[in-house]
């Protein structure tokens, strides 16, 4: 394994951060290869633990000679965001200075050349270069994944329809409860930035069976542990092997993905209509029927003739749940992965800010 440090000059003078990149040489020239971050919004953990317990995998595999794709991890992808606290709270998740998501508004190439990417020390912020720096490592890749994590969450996948169902082994392998399918954003993901110039090939050039752009979600935020670390990289290095990026003959994919592939457009975002403690009546997993109460939001503590509740606009199954409990007007509280489309009008773009 080889590492790099990729240095980018802060926006003031005496400020700079550091790309750590892991790197692990093929023998194949043929074989396909990989590209793996974590922690793009900073204060999203579980990821980073996965590629912990993943890069021991890989050096015992490397030693063996049985790395026989290019293999390239950032396991800490936003050293912004990691350094971004407020009253003792991690705030990982929207550049301070832009109040921009870090996964929205990267560049949208139309192919895979990366030369006109502003380079580290360009004139522009320091959020902005480092996108560009990640899109320059991941593009070259067959093979990308971008882990991350909900808040309070089951596993799953976002994953552009066009890829569909050359991924299932991917969820297979990770044992993701659910995939989300996409066809368009208005907000240029991290994911998206990665999908765009193979979409833009014309699909018997594509391949897909050799690429993987994905956005992993490794359930909840504080799900971060040994036990789950470990599991999550032996998952990722299961799928490494599938695809023939490494060569392990004692590891084999045996399990069938068997979860819902629910379009964005299923996927019932309940929030609060007006502002106040919540009580969650499901959790993460449950199924729900048509009209099931899902949450209730308490306005008035000591009165309960000021309690709202939600019912489920469709029968589906509960993905995800906030762990705050209190909470504001028009504030995300769940996700229900329904069978029809939301009868509530959406915004373009990503499910969440």
């Amino acid at each position: 394994m080889k590492t790099e440090i990729i240095t980018l000059p802060g926006d003031v003078p005496g400020n700079t951060i550091e790309l750590r990149v892991l790197r692990f040489e093929g023998s194949d020239a043929n074989a396909p290869t990989a590209y793996l971050q974590a922690a793009l919004h900073g204060a999203e953990l579980p990821g980073q633990a996965a590629l912990h317990f993943l890069v021991p995998l890989l050096q015992k595999a490397e030693g063996e000679g049985r790395i026989a794709g290019d293999i390239t991890i950032v396991p800490q992808a936003n050293p912004i965001g990691s350094n971004q606290w407020q009253a003792y709270q991690h705030l990982g998740r929207f550049e301070s200075f832009s109040q921009v998501n870090f996964n929205r508004a990267f560049p949208l190439l139309p192919d895979f050349d990366t030369s006109d990417l502003p380079a580290t020390d360009a004139p522009i912020s320091l959020a902005q270069r480092l996108k560009a720096a990640l899109l320059r490592l991941a593009l070259p890749h067959e093979i990308v994944l971008d882990l991350h994590c909900d808040d309070q969450s089951e596993n799953y996948l976002y994953v552009h329809k066009d890829f569909l169902p050359d991924m299932h082994d991917l969820a297979a392998a990770l044992g993701s409860k659910a995939i989300l399918a996409w066809d368009s954003t208005a907000d240029a993901a991290f994911e998206e930035a990665c999908a765009h110039p193979v979409l833009q090939l014309p699909r018997e050039k594509r391949d897909m069976k050799r690429r993987a752009v994905t956005t992993v979600e490794f359930r909840g935020q504080t799900d971060v542990g040994f036990d789950t670390g470990q599991a999550d990289a032996q998952g990722l290095y299961r799928f490494l092997v599938h695809r023939g990026v490494v060569k392990d003959d004692g590891e084999v994919l045996s399990a069938v993905f068997d979860g819902p592939v629910t379009p964005l457009e299923n996927v019932e975002m309940v929030r609060a209509p007006t502002g106040g403690m919540v009580l969650y009546h499901v959790a993460p997993g449950d199924e729900v029927g048509e009209g099931d109460s899902l949450v209730t939001v308490v306005t008035r503590p000591g009165d309960p003739s000021g309690d709202i509740t939600l019912t489920a606009p469709q029968a589906g199954h509960i993905l995800t749940r906030r762990s705050l409990r209190y909470v504001r007007r028009g504030d995300d509280l769940l996700k229900l992965l329904g069978s029809r489309p939301s009868a509530v009008a959406k915004r373009p773009g990503t499910l969440e800010a």
